[in-house]
């Protein structure tokens, strides 16, 4: 063999490649699988400049961005010694119980860094978004292979068997089948088909989280966050009592109602950065928007293909769960219902207030004022936004209820 030709397979051998030849497009699951998402980002992106037109490559990416965002909220998590610790009187902050690794040096944190890390977390939901919201082929199909999808928590640059996102999702969603350990083949077999759908679907979660964030950040919580910090983190920076100050009660339940109440005392926010409130209510809108397009298009296909989220003629990938006519019906009607509250066409009841007033939701959002839990369920915390006008029935929610056999919220978590 000559010198040209070993210097040619030595090359072919030796340069690592995740995608089968470089004529390929690269796909978003390998690098998925293998933990690189910063890889697959530059990757996908980069081929993409190249190729503007190729929304199935387009859809990888958007997919990817996403998983990036809860892997860059995960790493601030470990960098701060959460994920064991628990908030008083075992309250879940679901963003506050991925399931990231134990970190034996865990920096101290502050409110400010609190805050950084929501703002980090909406500007990486608002690239995946963007990227999503650009596809237009409505034949794009992503099947990715769940259960093996591994996120690099602790950046350090190595995904474990500890950092699937099967676990990420068993520990948020508290599903018992899902925190079993998957055997290789259950792990070779378990694959989601997205589809143009779930491509709005996920758009749509892109905005829900972004739009929590965006109100947590409209008010200043710094005196509930260091009230509950010592159970969420490792070492907070400003506890409301130092740690060698504290006594440690023999019933750890009295430490956590002394912990709630003081909590509860403190839930009272003065506004901070009043502009989020309208930016917080254009993404529920927009969530509203999406998951209009998505059930338009899961309704339109014809396919029966491990479906994330089926129409009644299609059988999705949970187990022994059939979506049906009524139901999709009845999601409509949420929709409609949701729209007009945030809109204020519609106003919210109250218990202190009489049957004709209720709650203009939308100058919540649009004109945001200090936050008191206590007063809010008193009534006078909602006095500067009650209306005289027509309220939601709680015949329509009861009526939803039945539609969905009682399960409303967590079809609602699923159907987005």
């Amino acid at each position: 063999m000559n010198s040209s030709w070993s210097g040619f397979l030595a090359i072919c051998l030796t340069v690592p490649s995740l995608t089968a030849n470089a004529a390929d497009p690269p796909r978003a699951e390998p690098f998925l699988m293998a933990g690189r998402l910063s890889d697959g980002a530059r990757d996908l992106k980069a081929h993409l400049e190249a190729q503007p037109w190729d929304d199935q490559t387009r859809f990888g990416l958007g997919a990817l961005q996403f998983l990036q965002a809860v892997e860059h909220f995960g790493q601030s998590l470990y960098r701060y010694g959460a994920g064991t610790s628990r908030t008083p009187l075992g309250i879940r902050v679901p963003l506050l119980q991925m399931p990231v690794p134990e970190n034996p040096d865990p920096e101290p944190i502050s409110y400010a860094d609190f805050r950084r890390m929501l703002q980090t977390l909406i500007d990486d939901l608002a690239k995946a978004e963007q990227t999503l919201s650009a596809i237009k082929d409505r034949d794009v199909k992503l099947p990715l292979r769940f259960a093996q999808i591994r996120l690099d928590l602790t950046g350090d640059g190595r995904a474990t068997d500890e950092e699937t996102l099967w676990r990420i999702y068993a520990a948020v969603s508290r599903n018992a089948r899902a925190d079993q350990q998957f055997t290789q083949a259950e792990a070779e077999a378990f694959t989601i088909s997205f589809d143009y759908g779930d491509v709005h679907w996920l758009a749509g979660y892109c905005h829900l989280l972004s739009a929590l964030g965006e109100m947590a950040l409209t008010y200043d919580g710094e005196a509930f966050f260091n009230a509950i910090a010592s159970h969420a983190f490792a070492r907070p920076a400003h506890p409301l009592l130092k740690e060698e100050l504290m006594i440690r009660p023999d019933n750890r339940w009295t430490e956590d109602i002394a912990d709630a109440i003081a909590a509860i005392h403190l839930l009272r926010m003065p506004v901070k950065e009043p502009q989020r409130g309208p930016e917080a209510l254009n993404h529920l809108e927009a969530v509203i928007r999406h998951s209009r397009l998505s059930w338009l298009a899961i309704q339109e296909e014809a396919d029966d293909d491990r479906e994330w989220v089926p129409n009644p003629r299609q059988t999705g990938v949970i187990p022994g769960v059939r979506v049906t006519q009524d139901m999709i019906a009845g999601w409509h009607t949420f929709l409609d219902e949701a729209e007009q509250l945030l809109q204020g066409r519609k106003l919210a009841p109250h218990w202190r207030v009489k049957g004709e007033y209720g709650i203009n939701l939308k100058r919540v959002f649009t004109e945001p004022r200090e936050l008191d839990l206590v007063l809010w369920a008193h009534g006078a915390g909602v006095a500067p936004f009650v209306e005289r006008g027509l309220c939601t029935r709680q015949e329509t929610w009861n009526r939803l209820m039945q539609t969905f056999q009682g399960q409303f919220i967590g079809f609602a978590v699923w159907f987005n």
